[in-house]
């Protein structure tokens, strides 16, 4: 394998990882919270839809992308309501959001557009654009560093950019402030937070609206930024894979950077699959290349990477003691 094919692997990594890295994030803040969210996959498919579709109609992807967080943090509040006011069972809260935006993405799609469930192509002003970084095309003749920075580090939509700075700001948030370490305490033992005088139910809240923030920003970066529209199920299981490289994150935001990396570099191998039967010398089935990352869902879920501890509180509902 010659160093551009690398290049371009790796550039397809970082485009493949940023949706799962922004969902990786949400998961970990309402979480941390104490809770449970397994349906990242519908706020992520609902902000996908909403965002092209607003992108289409009006021809601005920055309405689109504001559509598509208010569709994300609409199912979020939902999701907060159902857990942390009614206190009702979180996964089964979440399992309900998935199925949701499943169907109604899908029904409005085509009540709007009459595409089949998709909304038309975006072109121009409706998607974003790749951004090119300061001295990429004076460095690209500059041995090995040039065409790492000219292909893999510039090149990129502004969301990469935004999903890559995410990382250390959520770690700062959680380990290095007040909210942080008080929604850190959340997740391990609300009670102590309550007795501190602090708001145990708006924490939760704070937790999942963060969550459908960073959700709403990965699914308008589907439709608008790695695609060009609205597909159905066009999110397909990376909502789920988000929450295994959760798991194999243990709940960290630098680790959290690595595994999604990993799944995104899956994903890129299985788009070249001449470069991996060149490497090996034989070939491979390209279904199942395409299935690698979810195979690794797998594997992780099933606690073949070591031992992950979740937030002790997390999935419980909190009853104020009186």
């Amino acid at each position: 394998m010659d160093y551009l094919t690398l290049l371009q692997i790796l550039d397809s990594t970082l485009r493949l990882a940023t949706p799962l890295l922004l969902a990786c994030l949400a998961g970990l803040f309402s979480e941390r919270g104490g809770i449970f969210d397994i349906g990242l996959e519908g706020k992520m498919l609902a902000a996908a839809f909403f965002s092209a579709a607003t992108a289409a109609m009006t021809g601005s992807v920055w309405l689109g992308l504001l559509a598509g967080i208010a569709s994300s943090m609409a199912l979020s509040g939902l999701h907060g309501l159902a857990s942390i006011t009614f206190r009702g069972n979180q996964l089964i809260s979440g399992v309900a959001i998935n199925f949701l935006a499943s169907g109604l993405t899908v029904l409005i799609a085509q009540s709007w557009f009459q595409q089949g469930g998709r909304t038309p192509s975006l072109i121009g002003g409706g998607r974003f654009e790749e951004v090119t970084l300061p001295f990429a095309d004076a460095l690209r003749d500059v041995p090995v560093f040039g065409p790492f920075y000219a292909e893999v580090i510039s090149g990129h939509t502004i969301l990469v950019y935004v999903a890559l700075l995410c990382v250390p700001l959520s770690w700062y948030i959680l380990f290095r402030t007040r909210f942080g370490l008080r929604l850190r305490a959340v997740g391990e033992n609300p009670a102590a937070v309550d007795t501190a005088g602090v708001s145990v139910i708006g924490l939760r809240f704070a937790a999942v609206g963060i969550c459908g923030l960073l959700c709403g920003i990965a699914g308008a970066y589907l439709s608008t930024g790695l695609g060009a529209g609205f597909v159905k199920e066009m999110s397909a299981g990376r909502g789920f894979i988000a929450l295994a490289a959760l798991i194999f994150a243990k709940w960290r935001p630098w680790y959290a950077l690595y595994a999604t990396l990993l799944f995104g570099f899956l994903q890129a191998i299985a788009l070249r699959p001449d470069v991996l039967e060149s490497m090996l010398q034989f070939k491979i089935q390209v279904q199942l290349l395409d299935a690698l990352p979810y195979i690794l869902t797998v594997v992780i879920l099933a606690g073949f990477v070591g031992k992950a501890i979740p937030p002790r509180a997390g999935g419980e509902p909190y009853v104020k003691e009186r």
